[in-house]
């Protein structure tokens, strides 16, 4: 954070329990860490003990478009005093995952509510079909500071500015074990494909990395300037591979 001079921290935390959902504590632990907004996903339901605390604590979002009447909420609008607002939309694709809610028509709903408070708006759209992901970042071109997506855990090499001034990325990718088959341990995965019967899942432990994307926006115009990928410790070439 002190590199960059970070104003404003966003992390999708629906894996941070075991490699599914988050419970209170981890939460809690993110943003005594500096985290101000965690968004997530199709995962955010599987620890029945955080129903109640998404209730509670409006900073942790869940897909705004899950039908009306689940727990917690979609989007905030955080206020950094002096530094300004910064509202944060989560929303959730729909090919391959959950027949939920329109999210690029959630999106739109989203954004006439958010505006007259601020116009950096940064969207997370968690997603499993990279062509839907892009589809969002197109539709939101102009409307938005940024459109972010998660989901498949691998960083993708494309992040831009876009001609509107959103800048974009397909998926922020995995902050996590790397000695892994995205996250769950080797071998319980391995048997998984080879049999296509059940396996436990693991969350696996080692080879750590940080995944991100750090977005510079104009204040003034909630548009971005810049965005740049980062992948940390990035990954090493065998010796005997190098010239």
């Amino acid at each position: 954070m002190e590199k960059y001079q970070i104003d404003f921290v966003i992390a999708n935390g629906e894996n941070a329990a075991d490699g599914k959902g988050i419970t209170d504590k981890i939460a809690q632990k993110f943003f005594a860490a500096g985290i101000h907004v965690i968004t997530s996903g199709n995962h955010i339901w599987d620890k029945f003990q955080i129903h109640e605390y998404m209730m509670q604590e409006r900073n942790l979002l869940r897909p705004l478009n899950f039908p009306k009447g689940s727990y917690g909420s979609g989007y905030v609008v955080y206020d950094l005093s002096q530094k300004g607002k910064v509202g944060v939309i989560n929303l959730q694709g729909r090919t391959f995952m959950y027949p939920i809610d329109d999210p690029f028509r959630t999106a739109d709903w989203a954004i006439e509510k958010m505006k007259p408070e601020t116009n950096i708006l940064i969207v997370d759209i968690h997603a499993e079909a990279t062509a839907e992901k892009v589809a969002m970042g197109w539709y939101l071109d102009g409307k938005v500071s940024a459109v972010i997506g998660t989901h498949s855990h691998v960083q993708t090499a494309d992040e831009r500015i876009l001609p509107g001034g959103a800048a974009y990325i397909t998926d922020v990718g995995m902050s996590g074990p790397y000695d892994s088959i995205i996250g769950m341990k080797k071998e319980n995965a391995l048997r998984r494909f080879l049999y296509t019967t059940p396996a436990r899942y693991e969350a696996a432990e080692n080879e750590a990395k940080l995944a991100a994307v750090v977005i510079k926006i104009d204040k003034s115009t909630g548009k971005s300037v810049s965005i740049e990928r980062i992948l940390y410790p990035p990954f090493e070439q065998p010796a005997n591979s190098r010239s």
